[in-house]
């Protein structure tokens, strides 16, 4: 769980292990990322984070199948997950994308001093893909980055593309301020989560481990609270599209695959962008999947991937 505990889905089996070493890294301010090492430390090194509102442990079934081959180094961003909670609470200012592009300078620049220099690969999904090409157009730092589902909106998208994005993403906000912050137990948001239909297709037990690894335990209560408060959630979503528009994937520094989810079902959570046609992008989407195509079909999600990364990494 966030604290550091293990995350144990016992409907699936799935056991998120403990670290083999975990660093907290300051940022520029008063709060701290902690970084977790998996895998295989003798292999290639993948840096892994997640969407708005979830967690990189809640990932595990997709993650796992890497952990033979691949050093692992697994963040979550600010106010998620194993990271502490807004100081002092409610400090909307600095849950912005623009803090997130710059905090994702200092992990990579942590990652080096604290676990040795050498070439990384970033993985990452929705939020954090977003993210992620800011950065790289900026200032670097990835030998290649592999983008699932990412949220860009690179110029030419049809106009009733934006107009659907851009209602997506006021429906995800106003959802995100209604949701409840906190729960009596693990399980009662877990069955919460169960009964929505944006995780109707994830393979079995990834809800709990969502639960597990999306929620705190509030100090001196039995109760628990959501790791990202709704507040912080919507905050994001409201920036998405205007960032989305910015990324300029001619200025990407490195090799890049997009993943996406399948373009042609009926989205339950936001649409896929079909970027078939930016050339720039090597690109292909996982049939039969929403946007959480790391959960609903991890092995094929890892097969597309390391497709990529045989042709693009040397050796």
């Amino acid at each position: 769980m966030s604290s550091g505990r293990q995350a144990v889905s016992r409907r699936a089996g799935w056991v998120v292990p403990e670290p083999l070493a975990t660093v907290d890294v300051p940022l520029d301010d008063s709060t701290s990322v902690t970084l977790r090492r998996h895998g295989n430390p003798e292999g290639t090194r993948l840096v892994l984070s997640h969407a708005n509102g979830l967690s990189t442990d809640a990932y595990y079934p997709f993650w796992s199948l890497l952990a033979d081959r691949f050093d692992l180094i697994l963040y979550d961003f600010r106010n998620h997950g194993w990271n502490p909670p807004a100081d002092p609470p409610g400090d909307l200012e600095a849950h912005d994308i623009e803090t997130f592009i710059r905090d994702m300078e200092q992990v990579e620049q942590a990652i080096d001093r604290h676990f040795g220099e050498r070439p990384k690969v970033g993985v990452f999904h929705s939020m954090s893909a977003q993210v992620a090409v800011l950065q790289a157009a900026r200032s670097g730092g990835f030998q290649a980055l592999v983008l699932f589902d990412p949220f860009i909106c690179p110029p030419g998208c049809a106009p009733q593309h934006v107009a659907a994005l851009e209602a997506t993403m006021r429906q995800l906000a106003e959802g995100a301020r209604r949701r409840r912050e906190t729960f009596t137990s693990v399980e009662a948001f877990a069955e919460r989560i169960r009964s929505a239909r944006p995780f109707e297709r994830l393979v079995p037990g990834a809800t709990d481990l969502i639960a597990m690894t999306t929620l705190r335990r509030i100090p001196g209560e039995t109760r628990y609270a959501l790791c990202c408060p709704p507040e912080y959630e919507a905050r994001i979503y409201e920036q998405g599209l205007r960032w989305a528009m910015a990324v300029n994937v001619d200025n990407l520094p490195c090799p890049t695959k997009a993943i996406g989810a399948d373009p042609t079902v009926q989205h339950s959570f936001m649409p896929s962008v079909d970027l078939s046609e930016l050339l720039i992008l090597d690109y292909d989407f996982v049939p039969e999947t929403t946007h959480l195509l790391q959960l609903e079909a991890p092995g094929v999600c890892v097969h597309f991937m390391l497709e990529f990364l045989t042709q693009t990494l040397p050796g």
